[in-house]
């Protein structure tokens, strides 16, 4: 069976980042840095235009240097706001479109995946797993990433600048800063594993609200809001823990750096002051220093920040790249037969599977159908029934023995070129949100009215659209919620129609139609299965009277086989149902 377990990579390395999302976007991130490198060196005017506007134009009262002064000023703030708004702009776009071809190709991904997967996995949970694992990746091809860099360019700009102007007062500075930035590595450490948690809580989260809404009707129907406003409480509870912890971490890094920095901030206003008192320092040189030590010590602590948002963006693509490193139903290394023309023979050979385990759903299952035959599949609930068709649809892989199609292991079959050429009609007849021509047209989207209508009238789903004000262009709600059981099952055997499929499997096709409906809807499928290799699922025994071949199948074993009369004759297990049935 195909495995949906991610391969053995617990985090993304930095340099898997760096190859992956940076690198092939160097040229944007090229111009932010540039872009934030003339931004910075502009915002280094300011402190150095106070040395000469204290030492030069007051002390010295020289008014033309004053004017060049705020001219030079005047030009450097107006760099950085240009810069500034060309690099977010710039930035924030191509961060926008990563976000946007990470999702897409989550969700192909995910698309590609066995159902067995989904059987396990919530689709609220899928849901947040493509929208909102992604997001964090903005802080790494967004400004947060251009930053981080061009605020180390401006702090070791600025400790060179101080340094000029006082090693002593300078190198008391550092010892604070150093203590900061160990304490910061730290933290985020710590904190990277916490964001990943906090991506399952609130996919987890997002899951059960998602189930919540979708059946409504049967919480309200058992008066169960009470209920599930209490659940869904206790996961919102689990997703503000993980925050408050996040919260509490990141505060520990902001606190640790206004005490470390207000330290440094005291000891540098007593060397200051003496030294000014002495003579060995201008008022000048102690303005141009404060302000340079703000431009160190404030990229410094922003960093901090940035640090916890590139945190959060590991962790999201650690939890993307357990999707990523599934493996996929057909990576196209094993599926390598393309069937061109499909006749239609499809045969189990000794076929058993598993779902789990050690927990056996089928056993040594064997036959044949023929291309055009109908073969039926009766049994209890449980049986089996329903993972044969399952097999035959390549939604499951045999875990012993082989089902070919045409002679060929349908294993080995590209699902692409098996797939088009197959129909299904399911117990959940699952229409999407749309009209019910979009509905119909689902598997042949570019199919003009000359086909889809014939499609229509041969389901009977005509006779209900000509009562709708909107006809075929009814919108019918999420799941298809404003129509009935009988039409929505209507609709999805008109769909089987218009896909026209060699291979047919109809899984309780007619279960929800009432008496009426059913016999005029038997009709379709008789001109439906005609020439086509068809698996009927059906509890109600009096629709498959005409297959080719009945398999009662029970426990995982086909118990009997044949034509509805010679099982009838025979008094066995079909007999059984059959007769159950009809007293009822």
């Amino acid at each position: 069976m195909s495995t949906t377990k991610p391969k053995a990579k617990n985090k993304v390395s930095i340099a898997h980042v760096f190859k992956t999302i940076v690198w092939p976007r160097r040229k944007a991130l090229a111009v932010g840095l540039v872009l934030i490198i003339i931004s910075r060196m502009a915002g280094l005017v300011l402190p150095g235009a106070t040395k000469y506007l204290m030492d030069d134009v007051i002390a010295k009262h020289d008014l033309e240097m004053l004017k060049w002064l705020l001219i030079i000023v005047t030009a450097s703030i107006t760099v950085q706001s240009v810069t500034s708004f060309v690099l977010t702009n710039l930035l924030s776009v191509e961060a926008q479109r990563l976000i946007s071809v990470l999702r897409a190709n989550v969700q192909k991904q995910i698309l590609r995946l066995p159902i067995s997967f989904f059987d396990n996995t919530k689709s609220g949970v899928l849901v947040s797993r493509i929208m909102t694992d992604v997001e964090g990746v903005r802080n790494l091809v967004g400004t947060g990433l251009v930053q981080m860099v061009g605020g180390i360019l401006t702090a070791v700009i600025s400790l060179v600048l101080l340094i000029k102007i006082s090693a002593e007062m300078t190198f008391y500075v550092l010892v604070p800063v150093a203590i900061f930035g160990f304490i910061s590595l730290k933290a985020f450490s710590l904190i990277r594993p916490i964001f990943r948690e906090r991506g399952k809580l609130n996919a987890d989260v997002t899951g059960r609200l998602t189930e919540t809404l979708n059946g409504v009707r049967v919480i309200k129907g058992f008066n169960a809001e009470a209920q599930e406003i209490k659940t869904f409480e206790k996961g919102v509870e689990s997703l503000f823990e993980n925050v408050r912890k996040t919260l509490t971490s990141t505060s520990l890094v902001t606190s640790s750096a206004t005490f470390l920095l207000g330290l440094a901030s005291i000891g540098i206003m007593g060397l200051s002051g003496y030294r000014i008192i002495e003579g060995s320092m201008t008022p000048g040189d102690f303005l141009s220093f404060t302000l340079y030590l703000g431009f160190m010590i404030a990229p410094i602590v922003q960093m901090s920040n940035i640090g916890s948002q590139l945190t959060e963006a590991f962790a999201g693509l650690d939890r993307t790249e357990e999707i990523m490193n599934m493996d996929p139903e057909d990576d196209g290394t094993i599926r390598t037969v393309q069937i061109e023309n499909i006749t239609g023979d499809i045969s189990f050979h000794n076929v058993s599977f598993a779902y789990e385990e050690g927990k056996t759903v089928l056993k040594d299952i064997s036959f044949n159908a023929p291309a055009g035959s109908v073969t039926a599949l009766v049994g209890t609930s449980g049986s089996g029934k329903t993972t044969i068709a399952g097999l035959a649809a390549s939604f499951l892989n045999p875990a012993q023995g082989e089902v070919t199609i045409d002679g060929i292991d349908l294993a080995t079959v590209s699902l692409n070129s098996y797939r088009g050429n197959l129909g299904v009609v399911l117990q959940d007849d699952f229409l999407f949100e749309g009209t019910i021509r979009e509905n119909i047209r689902f598997p042949r989207p570019q199919a003009t009215d000359e086909a889809l209508l014939p499609a229509a009238k041969a389901a009977h789903v005509l006779e209900f659209t000509d009562r709708f004000e909107a006809g075929l262009d009814t919108v019918i709600g999420e799941r298809g919620v404003k129509l009935s059981g009988g039409q929505r099952q209507r609709v999805a055997i008109a769909r089987a129609i218009l896909a026209n499929p060699r291979i047919l499997i109809l899984d309780e096709a007619t279960s929800n139609l009432d008496t009426e409906s059913e016999s005029l809807i038997q009709e379709s499928l008789k001109s439906l299965m005609k020439g086509r290799t068809t698996f009927v699922i059906a509890h109600r025994l009096s629709t498959i009277r005409q297959a080719d071949q009945i398999l009662v199948v029970e426990h995982g074993q086909i118990v009997e086989r044949g034509r509805h009369d010679a099982l009838i004759e025979k008094s066995g297990r079909y007999f059984e149902l059959y007769t159950y049935q009809a007293r009822i």
